[in-house]
Order: C-alpha cells, then sequence, then structure tokens
C-alpha cells in the first residue's frame, strides 16, 4: 500500500502540481488548502507532512508546533519564506526539513523519499551520530569511543533521539515509548532521564527544546 502524505498549501495551480507529482512517484495524497488546528488526540495519519507557513486561517507555524505536540510525524515545509529566521523558527518547533519556492519536482521527491526512508534505515543494528554509537542489539553505547552504561529506561530515551537526530521529539511521543507505565507514570520521568543522560553522555548532546521535547543536538548524516 502507498504512503501517503499530507499537502497544506493554499495556492491551487502550485498544489495541484504538487499532488501529480507525488501521485506520479506513487504516494497517496491528502490536500489540505487552509491551515486546519491539530488535535492532540488526532493528528493526521500520515507518512509524512508537505507543509507552507503562509496558510489562510491557521498560520503553518502554528500547525508545525501543534503536529509536533500531537505527533512525531515527519514535516518537511515548503515555503517561499527564504530568509534564514524563519528557516531556524521551522526546525526549532521541529520540522525535519525547509525547502524555498520555486523548487524543482525532481528535488522535492528525492527530499520526501528520503524523510520517509529515513526512520526506517535508522532502525539497523547499529546506529552512529557524531560522537554517539548506539548498537540497538547488543543494547550497548559508546560516546566518543568510551562505553557508557545505562538504565533501560536511559537507553530508549537516548535511542528514540538518536534515531531522529536534530530533529525535536515530542514529549508526549517519548513518554508513550520510553516511560514505563507500571512505574513511570509522569511525563515529570522524562526530565529525570533527560538529567542522568545529560550526565552520562554530556550535556551538551541533550537539548531541551522548551514547548515541544527533547532532541539529540547533532546534525543528521
Amino acid at each position: 500500500m502507498a504512503d501517503t502524505i499530507l499537502l497544506i498549501e493554499d495556492d491551487e495551480a502550485l498544489g495541484a502540481q504538487i499532488v501529480r507529482t507525488l501521485e506520479e512517484a506513487g504516494y497517496d495524497c491528502l490536500w489540505w488548502r487552509e491551515g486546519h488546528h491539530i488535535p492532540a488526540e488526532a493528528p493526521p495519519d500520515v507518512a509524512l507532512v508537505v507543509l507552507d507557513l503562509m496558510m489562510p486561517r491557521v498560520p503553518g507555524m502554528d500547525m508545525l508546533r501543534e503536529l509536533r505536540v500531537a505527533s512525531d510525524v515527519p514535516v518537511l515545509v515548503l515555503s517561499a519564506r527564504n530568509g534564514t529566521p524563519d528557516k531556524v523558527h521551522a526546525l526549532r518547533l521541529g520540522a525535519d526539513d525547509y525547502m524555498t519556492k520555486p523548487f524543482w519536482p525532481e528535488e522535492l521527491i528525492e527530499r520526501v523519499r528520503a524523510r520517509i526512508r529515513r526512520p526506517l534505515l535508522a532502525r539497523d543494528a547499529a546506529i552512529e551520530v557524531g560522537p554517539v554509537r548506539v548498537d540497538v542489539g547488543q543494547r550497548a553505547v559508546w560516546v566518543h569511543g568510551a562505553p557508557v552504561e545505562l538504565t533501560p529506561g536511559e537507553f530508549e530515551f537516548l535511542l528514540a533521539l538518536v534515531r531522529r537526530p536534530g530533529v525535536a521529539i515530542t514529549r508526549r511521543w517519548l513518554a508513550e515509548r520510553v516511560l514505563d507505565p507500571d512505574r513511570e507514570g509522569s511525563e515529570r520521568a522524562l526530565d529525570v532521564h533527560a538529567s542522568r543522560l545529560r550526565r552520562k553522555v554530556g550535556a551538551d548532546l541533550i537539548e531541551t527544546v522548551w514547548g515541544v521535547g527533547y532532541r539529540l543536538a547533532v546534525e543528521a548524516p
């Protein structure tokens, strides 16, 4: 079954072109022509979101912020706003990639493929990002070549960040996948894991993204 991509774009001509390009590449498309609030309890069930920032009704930055509260779905921003402050702001809010208009359709498709594929590739037996190496099968971690002993919860926390380096992972997503529901009933336990991880792997590697969650402060290879 084809992956479904949510396109959020208000320009009718451009939106139709993007939908046609994505469908010709083998993807299914859902197209929103205006901004919508993203409910935390019902995020869009798609493989990727392609998001324009200048949207009527609900601005793109607001939707990006709400998406990151509700979901870990990859987000590719596609915008005519090409200033560095806009790019930095979107990436800090949790965007996975940022393309500016005008663009080549071939580049869009390759970026879409990379963003959909990357979470799957990151599940290989060993993941190495910056100074961090994680052997998933052996549940072993090295930082700058030195072994680091982690508790099961700390390992799962770090693994979640390593699989998407440089991307803000929401507290809700981490809590659902990292915390032990029998012993750690509150998202506050994430702060404990983060504090311990900083002491063990380096305070500069585990970054708090205020209002969103945490990320590994290393760029994706």
